[in-house]
């Protein structure tokens, strides 16, 4: 199937590694002038190499921290016109409520509520005057399964998730659409230093810790960064312009409610 993104330029966040990279690899290989973006130049460097290694594309990488205004003005000022935004950043770390302080807070909604909606304020307008647009939250299943050590995530996420869920609604005219991606337990660093954790505390192999992990999940396995990233680019799509306003979970079938 021909996605229609021939040409189309993807701005992808975090993308020097994990499910940010992916995403920014399924774009490029459906012809995307892709922007990546990290904070480590040598990671910048291997994910611009593997990317354009594997598809042909040039690829533009960007050093920038997407938390601070001058990080975000650097980022867009090497995109030019973008028709692809994929959000994502670096999640707060689990806790417990009441050693959270407002610092803690603060670091958290400038993440993942904050720098998201700054970057989509900045590239809609020119989204609805080309008629079109794909924007994409890369956010987590915890906005629609809350654990109380991931609040300072949820609470930012969930606040992203709603703000983009009014908004899709004022630009689909514009065919512009904008959805999340929520996943969980996709085979990354992520995980593996999950399992090295486990190893630590339960005193098990890193293969039995791997394997833990997998029973969780109701499809027995990790997913696949692949999986995740060619599902950004059919959101991302022509054929998915009557998709918006979504919340769909990447979790192997595990998610148990109904809505």
């Amino acid at each position: 199937m021909d996605l229609g993104l021939a040409d189309k330029t993807a701005l992808v966040c975090a993308s020097s590694q994990g499910l940010g990279k992916a995403c920014a690899l399924s774009l490029a290989k459906e012809g995307c002038a892709v922007v990546i973006n990290g904070r480590s130049l040598d990671n910048l460097a291997q994910a611009q190499a593997e990317i354009e290694q594997a598809t042909g594309k040039s690829v533009v990488s960007v050093q920038a921290d997407l938390n601070l205004p001058e990080g975000r003005d650097k980022l867009l000022a090497a995109c030019g016109p973008v028709d692809i935004l994929v959000t994502n950043n670096e999640g707060p770390p689990p806790g417990a409520f009441l050693q959270w302080t407002q610092k803690d807070w603060q670091q958290a909604l400038d993440a993942n509520l904050l720098a998201p909606t700054f970057l989509i304020q900045a590239v809609l307008p020119g989204m609805q005057e080309r008629k079109f647009g794909r924007i994409v939250n890369i956010t987590s299943a915890m906005v629609k399964s809350p654990k109380g050590v991931m609040g300072l995530s949820t609470a930012a996420r969930s606040g992203l998730t709603a703000l983009c869920k009014g908004l899709s609604q004022d630009v689909a005219a514009d065919n512009v659409t904008i959805n999340n991606m929520l996943p969980e337990r996709f085979d990354t660093n992520r995980q593996k230093q999950m399992a090295e954790l486990a190893m630590a505390f339960k005193k098990i192999t890193y293969e039995e810790a791997r394997e833990e992990i997998a029973q969780t999940i109701a499809a027995k396995r990790l997913g696949q960064p692949s999986e995740f990233g060619d599902a950004c680019a059919f959101l991302c799509s022509a054929q998915a312009g009557f998709i918006s306003g979504q919340n769909l979970q990447l979790d192997g079938g595990s998610y148990t409610g109904l809505i």
